[in-house]
């Protein structure tokens, strides 16, 4: 039995029971046969708007109401905390809803998971990271909304999305499953242009996540100097060694994976879309694999928007089925690999005296059953319970 001693929102003690001193008229919650971890982190998440397998998701973009994301954000947000994500970095959102939504659950009138958001992803002028296949002139973005060519566009890209709250650059570095008309894994922007990108980045002390579903694309963006990959769906051998010697993570995205190939089966994606989404997640299943053999960090991504917010703690049985990582590894992922690549692993990410009040449990044993990731029992951010059965929290 291990006891863990809060004051405030930071842990103070962590020990066997019998070994930490109590203090004093300290509240006691007593989990019983569970296992205690801290906080998980999902580092690839799209918290505002509709999820994908909604019916209206394809055309809202045209037809909602702009705020309607942000409020749809709410929702996702809280059950995004429930199921035990006690931080999530968004990569990607319209109308910085993202910052809005961020603000919203600091100040306490939502609640929510701590968040590092991107704003709006910057790429190519028709490619993943833009809106595709609505008539000329109906959407088409500029700078301010992400839509970069060349290295003196990308910078101010950056700095765009830096001066309205980013606290990371997402990129699109190759086509994508969803977008319209471009090929899944042909590179989109030049090493040129992803390392302008980079340095501007670097200099406003942001890293950059890039999605890259394409090998070649994934060794242009490694070889610039990005922080993740986001996807790696086509990883090779080459491209996971590169990103072992640039200390470059893979953030694999399973979850969305395993979505867009339910509802490709299903008929719900047509056409080249459907297509692509077969593919990737064929091919994931082995890039994943890749990965874990050659000793590339990975960090937890669920790409949650795509699949179903609340969810998100299937993913540590996807990188144990499909990724072949131990249960631990795939924890480690979720956990402090996950505060490493944000940047925060002196705050969250262990449960560590000084370290911010993120607890989580689960019934039973994960070593012996990953699935119970699934089933989160407590959560607790920043010293206030939001979930457990023998506490009734007041929440805002």
């Amino acid at each position: 039995m291990v006891s863990v001693v809060v004051t405030d929102d930071k842990i103070v003690a962590v020990g066997r029971q019998g070994a930490v001193t109590i203090p004093a008229g300290a509240r006691v919650v007593d989990l019983g046969n569970a296992t205690l971890m801290p906080g998980f982190i999902d580092a690839h998440t799209h918290i505002i708007g509709r999820e994908l397998k909604d019916p209206q998701s394809d055309d809202a973009a045209v037809r909602d109401y702009e705020s309607i994301g942000a409020i749809i954000g709410v929702s996702n947000a809280s059950k995004t905390l429930l199921g035990g994500f006690t931080t999530i970095r968004n990569v990607g959102a319209p109308n910085f809803d993202d910052m809005a939504l961020r603000k919203a659950v600091g100040e306490g009138f939502v609640i929510g998971p701590r968040m590092q958001n991107a704003g709006h992803a910057i790429g190519i002028t028709g490619g993943h990271c833009d809106e595709n296949g609505f008539k000329p002139g109906l959407m088409d973005g500029g700078i301010k909304e992400g839509i970069a060519d060349g290295p003196d566009q990308v910078r101010a890209a950056v700095r765009y999305q830096a001066k309205y709250g980013a606290d990371v650059i997402k990129t699109c570095a190759t086509g994508g499953v969803l977008s319209e008309g471009d090929a899944v894994g042909v590179p989109q922007y030049t090493y040129e242009e992803l390392k302008a990108m980079v340095d501007e980045a670097t200099k406003l002390e942001r890293k950059v996540a890039a999605h890259a579903h394409g090998a070649d694309g994934i060794k242009i963006a490694v070889r610039a100097g990005v922080a993740s990959i986001e996807h790696g769906s086509f990883l090779d051998e080459e491209g996971a060694k590169l990103m072992v010697q640039h200390g470059t993570y893979l953030v694999p995205t399973l979850s969305a994976g395993e979505a867009v190939e339910k509802l490709a089966k299903s008929g719900a994606l047509k056409g080249l879309r459907a297509e692509k989404a077969l593919a990737a997640a064929a091919a994931m299943r082995n890039g994943v694999k890749i990965a874990v053999r050659t000793g590339v960090p990975i960090a937890l991504g669920t790409d949650a928007g795509v699949g179903s917010h609340g969810t998100n703690g299937h993913e540590f049985t996807l990188m144990v089925e499909w990724g072949g990582m131990t249960p631990m590894q795939s924890i480690v992922a979720g956990t402090m690999n996950g505060a490493k690549l944000l940047g925060w692993d002196n705050r969250i990410g262990s449960l560590s005296a000084g370290k911010l009040a993120d607890i989580v449990a689960v019934p039973g044993d994960p070593m012996q059953d990953i699935h119970v990731m699934e089933t989160v029992s407590f959560v607790m951010k920043n010293g206030f319970v939001y979930k457990s059965a023998s506490v009734t929290p007041a929440l805002p």
